[in-house]
């Protein structure tokens, strides 16, 4: 069952399984992203294993759009966790190559029709020194 966990201005995000899966739906930027890390940080603690990020309705828009994504990947490393995009937008994959972030961050393709989730290459996880 998907529950809203937050919803402001231009951005929602919902909760698909409680600390293991949420969709964020609207605008990642400079005026919604201080509130969004905040509730990001709260599902990332309130699991384990993979936190499933689907962003096929979200638009980033600056860079803090993708920083609070780098942010949440890097505290999910350190809580032995992984941050994985599902369902980028075209325009978000095209960030992810420029910026290089494509091979820092997991990623999910889920096909459309609700069938199976393929894993996209990804580099593997270095351990923390």
């Amino acid at each position: 069952m998907t529950v809203v966990a937050w919803a402001g201005p231009d951005i929602e995000l919902l909760i698909d399984s409680p600390g293991r899966e949420a969709t964020i739906r609207g605008n990642l930027g400079v005026s919604t992203v201080p509130e969004l890390r905040g509730h990001l940080q709260r599902i990332l603690a309130a699991g384990d294993g993979d936190l499933v990020l689907h962003l096929r309705e979200a638009e980033v828009l600056d860079a803090t759009g993708l920083g609070v994504l780098v942010g949440l990947h890097q505290r999910a490393r350190r809580q032995n966790r992984r941050l994985v995009i599902a369902e980028a937008s075209e325009r978000l994959e095209r960030l992810m190559r420029i910026t290089r972030l494509h091979l820092v961050l997991a990623r999910l393709d889920t096909m459309h029709s609700g069938g199976p989730i393929r894993q996209m290459p990804i580099m593997p996880m270095q351990q923390p020194r």
